[in-house]
């Protein structure tokens, strides 16, 4: 157990984020210590199913000091981003303490103070990097405890295999549902419905056999009002009107709809063609269960044998940081892509932005800035444990040190479910 240990930095969480924070901090010769709740790194990764690959170019795959294999080809497999986190983690020069589940933090004169259930730590700054995606979310439907068919979350789709011979229902097609499907499409599932309130944005994987993903530097040189008509055109000249098949367009534009809600694009890699096809087919939303049944709200019923829920996930942030005022109503960071928390100029968040280039890339990129300015802090005061909160401006100076802008919030990445 340990009591206050002092150091520069801490970082809750041992994903891409906290790692990729922890290695800019030690190039800057800054102490950090990372807290992960779970007993190794990646651990949402090893959860996630054994067919998963990354739907990001293997060119954007990369953290600080360290490219992405080769090995996998263009899309890389769960078990080699598996693989790439542990070597990461490995050659990081700092402290990583496992099973440290954060329980409470609280701020002080002299920085933050991190209360787990095997002890305290202390620092002047506090880099929060858990993640969008930390718990699963399930809808609360009527019903749905009488139902003898089996209702799983999309994250614990598993082995494909297990679902030949059965009647899925599919609740959600985003960048998950479309995941799940694509597998499902590829395999003897006895039916495959896919429940929808509206149809996704969804993308083809490859046009004309190059990687669309890998245009996205190109694409992030559009104007941002031109985005979600270019993508809609793209997946309009890519499998025409999909409207014939029951995938009704949602409100917002692809781009915009990434922007303002978080939710990214679906990437097609078999679903639409199962979709053509009839092999998949489209049933109204999901309001209900029977015993036996699934109820759909124009009164239609179906019976499945296992319900997969690509219902999302939430960050589960507020217990720890709701009284701080740092929260948007969703849950997520106001600032989340590393600037400076105004009131709370030493707290930091890494891993919550969207990034058309992918979460790994998203990742160097808050690493970087954190980084930068949490070594002018130190700069400036000569230690970064000596914190004087409320200096006039200070959240402003930080803003140009970390040289981030409105801008590094406008576009998405695909999620990694």
């Amino acid at each position: 157990m340990t009591d206050d240990f002092h150091s520069g930095a801490i970082v809750i969480g041992a994903g891409l984020s906290g790692l990729a924070v922890a290695h800019e901090l030690r190039r800057r010769n800054i102490p950090v210590t990372v807290l992960e709740g779970q007993d190794d790194v990646a651990q949402p990764w090893r959860s996630r199913h054994p067919q998963l690959r990354l739907n990001i170019h293997r060119h954007y795959a990369a953290l600080p000091g360290r490219e992405m294999t080769r090995d996998d080809g263009i899309f890389v497999r769960r078990d080699t981003v598996v693989k790439f986190l542990e070597d990461y983690a490995h050659d990081l020069a700092a402290h990583i303490q496992f099973g440290m589940q954060v329980r409470k933090v609280e701020k002080t004169p002299a920085g933050w103070r991190v209360f787990t259930d095997n002890g305290t730590w202390s620092a002047a700054h506090l880099i929060v990097a858990t993640g969008r995606e930390q718990f699963a979310t399930m809808p609360t439907w009527p019903g749905k405890e009488r139902f003898s068919g089996q209702i799983v979350h999309a994250a614990q789709f598993g082995d494909v295999k297990q679902y030949d011979g059965k009647r899925v229902l599919v609740v959600g097609a985003g960048n998950s549902g479309t995941d799940v499907l694509n597998h499902l499409s590829r395999h003897a599932a006895a039916k495959i419905w896919v429940s929808l309130r509206h149809g996704p944005s969804i993308l083809p994987t490859r046009i004309f056999g190059f990687p669309l993903h890998r245009l996205a530097g190109l694409f992030l040189q559009f104007p941002r009002w031109s985005l979600d008509s270019l993508f809609a055109a793209t997946q309009w000249a890519a499998f025409g009107n999909l409207r014939r098949h029951g995938m009704r367009r949602h409100r917002l534009g692809g781009n915009t709809r990434m922007v303002e809600e978080g939710v990214t694009f679906a990437l097609d890699d078999g679903f639409v063609a199962a979709l053509k096809s009839g092999r998949i087919k489209v049933v109204a939303e999901t309001v209900g269960f029977t015993e036996k049944t699934v109820q759909l709200l124009d009164g239609r019923e179906i019976e499945a044998d296992v319900v997969i829920c690509a219902t999302g996930y939430r960050a589960g942030l507020h217990s720890l940081l709701h009284k701080f005022g740092v929260l948007n109503p969703a849950g997520y960071p106001l600032n989340p892509s590393g600037q400076p928390e105004g009131a709370n100029p030493w707290l930091w968040f890494a891993g919550y932005s969207i990034h058309m280039k992918g979460f790994f890339h998203a990742a160097g990129d808050c690493a970087v800035r954190i980084a930068n300015a949490i070594a002018e802090s130190e700069k400036r005061t000569g230690t970064v444990n000596n914190v004087t909160y409320g200096t006039p401006h200070l959240a402003q100076d930080m803003q140009k040190v970390n040289g981030a802008t409105d801008e590094d919030n406008s576009i998405a990445r695909p999620n990694p479910s």
